[in-house]
């Protein structure tokens, strides 16, 4: 993990097309702000989990299984 210090108006570029700003720090919350191309999805850690495990179950699902042995 790369660790960087930033201060309130500053920000990061990542891979020549998202800007990560720091736009308030107040006590321990910092609010942040994400500037990507729409193709580019963005999401917050613990909703990014929850959409890969709800994808999950869709594939061990049991619809899932009757389109695999049809595939066979």
């Amino acid at each position: 993990m790369l660790a960087l210090s930033r201060k309130k108006n500053e920000a990061i570029i990542i891979s020549n097309n998202v800007e990560v700003t720091v736009l308030e720090i107040k006590g321990d919350q910092v609010k942040i702000g994400i500037t990507a191309p729409k193709e580019v999805p963005v999401y917050r850690k613990e909703v990014y989990l929850q959409i890969q495990e709800a994808n999950q179950e869709a594939i061990n699902a049991d619809g899932m299984e009757a389109l695999r042995k049809l595939m066979r």
